[in-house]
C-alpha cells in the first residue's frame, strides 16, 4: 500500500501519495491538489519543490554527496574524461571502448561550423558579453543545420553537433574578439586539447599543449557536468516542455546560467579578488565584514546554498589547483590572494561553524586564471561543462511519459476588480 500524507481543509481530509527515491528521498505528490481542494501550494524559488522524476544525477548536500548515474563524482574525476562522462548523461552508461570511439569520431566529424557563422560574430559591438553572443549562435545553429527525418540519427548527430561545436563557437568569439585569427579544431587531438589549442594558438606563437592543464580543464568540465534540477537546468526543462527544438532549449540555459548568483559565481570570485587587490584592501577587514550580518558584502566562494557541508567538487578542484599553481609557477597577485583567503577561511571558527568552506566557484575561477581564460569567458567555460547535463535533462523530460506542459500558478496580490477609466477623466482619478 503506497505511503501517504494527510491535509485537512476546513474539516475534510485530503489523503496526497508520498513518493520514494531510490537513495531514500521523499516528496508529497501535490499533482491533484488544486483538483481536489481548490488550494495550490506556493514555495518561492522552488526550494522545496520537486519538478520531476528523475534518474540522471543525485546530490545530498548535508552529506556532500554527488554522483552521476549513480557513479561517484570523485571516481569520475580521477579516472574518466570528460568525452564519457557526457555520453554517460546522456545516455545513462558509461561506454564501451566501441562506444566511445564512434563517439569520439561524430564529435570530430561535428567540430567544424559554418563559416558563414563568422560573420555574426564580426558584427555584434565589441563591448558585447561573451554569453550573450553564445546564446544567440547556439540558437542560430537551429537555421544551419535543419533537422534530418530519422528521429533517432537526428537526436544523436544534434546531441554531438552541440557538444562539438559548442567549444568551436566559445574559441571562435574569444580569437574574434581579440581580433586574431580564428583557429580550426584538429582531428588528432582530443576534446580539451582542441579547445586549448583552438584558444591559444597563434601563427607567431605555436600553442603547447601541458597534459597538466588538459587534465585541469577536463576535470573543470566534469565537475561542472550537470547538478540537479538548478537555474539553468530548470529552465533547460521549462523551455523544453514547449516541444522547441534541442537548440532554443539549450539556449535558454545558457542565458539562465549568465546571472551572476548562478553561473557567474566563479568569474565573481576573480573580481573581489581583482578589487581586494587593486583597492589594497585588508583581508581581516574582508573577513570582518563577511561575519558581520548587517553588513550586505558576500564572500564570493565561500558557502553553497545545497551543500551544508564541504562541496564535493571543491575538494577534487582544490586538488587541481594545487598542481597547476605549483606546476605554472605564476607570478599572480590575484591568486597569491586567494590562497591567503583560503588559509585564513579553512582556519577560522565562523567559517567552519557556518559551513562557509571555500567552494568549486572558488578554486575554479583560480584554476581557469591559471590558465589563461579570461575573466569574462568563465561562464562560458561552465556552459561547456554544463551542456552534456542540459541535454539529458532535455531529453529526459522529453522521453518522459508524465511529460507535461510546464505551467505554473501563481496567488494572484494585485487590485479587485475596478471599471476602466477614459482618458480625459484620469487626471481627477487619485493615483
Amino acid at each position: 500500500m503506497t505511503d501517504t500524507a494527510k491535509l485537512i481543509l476546513d474539516g475534510t481530509t485530503y489523503e496526497l501519495p508520498i513518493i520514494v527515491g531510490t537513495e531514500g528521498e521523499k516528496g508529497i505528490d501535490i499533482s491533484k491538489l488544486r483538483q481536489q481542494t481548490g488550494h495550490i501550494a506556493l514555495d518561492p524559488g522552488f526550494a522545496n519543490t520537486g519538478s520531476c522524476r528523475s534518474a540522471i544525477t543525485f546530490m545530498d548536500g548535508e552529506k556532500g554527496i554527488l554522483r552521476y548515474r549513480g557513479i561517484p563524482i570523485d571516481q569520475l574525476a580521477e579516472r574518466s574524461s570528460f568525452r564519457e562522462v557526457a555520453y554517460l548523461l546522456i545516455n545513462g552508461v558509461l561506454p564501451t571502448q566501441k562506444e566511445l570511439n564512434r563517439f569520439s569520431v561524430f564529435l570530430n566529424d561535428q567540430s567544424l561550423v559554418h563559416e558563414d557563422m563568422q560573420f555574426f560574430f564580426q558584427n555584434f559591438p565589441r563591448a558585447s558579453h561573451p554569453m550573450g553572443i553564445l546564446s544567440s549562435m547556439v540558437t542560430a545553429l537551429k537555421s544551419f543545420y535543419p533537422y534530418l527525418e530519422d528521429l533517432e540519427e537526428e537526436t544523436n548527430i544534434t546531441v554531438t553537433r552541440l557538444i562539438s561545436k559548442i567549444r568551436t563557437l566559445a574559441a571562435m568569439s574569444y580569437k574574434i574578439s581579440r581580433g586574431h585569427k580564428v583557429i580550426y579544431p584538429r582531428p588528432d587531438l582530443t576534446y580539451c586539447e582542441n579547445f586549448l589549442n583552438m584558444m591559444f594558438d597563434s601563427p607567431v606563437k605555436p600553442y603547447e599543449i601541458d597534459r597538466d592543464v588538459v587534465q585541469a580543464l577536463s576535470i573543470f568540465l566534469i565537475l561542472h557536468a550537470d547538478h540537479e534540477q538548478n537555474c539553468s537546468t530548470a529552465a533547460v526543462r521549462v523551455v523544453g516542455s514547449g516541444r522547441v527544438n534541442l537548440y532554443a532549449a539549450i539556449s535558454a540555459g545558457v542565458a539562465a546560467l549568465w546571472g551572476p548568483l548562478h553561473g557567474g559565481a566563479n568569474q565573481a570570485v576573480i573580481e573581489m579578488l581583482n578589487d581586494i587587490v587593486k583597492n589594497n584592501i585588508s583581508l581581516k577587514r574582508i573577513v570582518e565584514r563577511a561575519k558581520d550580518k548587517t553588513d550586505p558584502f558576500r564572500l564570493m566562494g565561500f558557502g553553497h546554498r545545497v551543500y551544508k557541508t564541504y562541496d564535493p567538487r571543491a575538494r577534487i578542484m582544490k586538488k587541481m589547483c594545487d598542481i597547476i599553481l605549483e606546476k605554472l609557477n605564476i607570478d599572480d597577485p590575484l591568486l597569491d590572494v586567494a590562497k591567503e583567503l583560503e588559509g585564513i577561511a579553512l582556519e577560522d571558527e565562523y567559517f567552519i561553524d557556518h559551513n562557509l568552506y571555500p567552494n568549486v566557484d572558488f578554486y575554479s575561477g583560480i584554476v581557469l586564471r591559471a590558465i589563461g581564460i579570461p575573466t569574462n569567458m568563465f561562464t562560458v567555460m561552465f556552459a561547456i561543462g554544463r551542456l552534456p547535463g542540459w541535454i539529458a535533462q532535455w531529453k529526459e523530460s522529453i522521453d518522459s511519459p508524465d511529460g507535461k506542459l510546464n505551467r505554473p500558478r501563481q496567488i494572484y496580490i494585485g487590485p479587485t476588480e475596478k471599471p476602466y477609466i477614459p482618458v480625459d477623466q484620469r487626471e481627477t482619478v487619485s493615483r
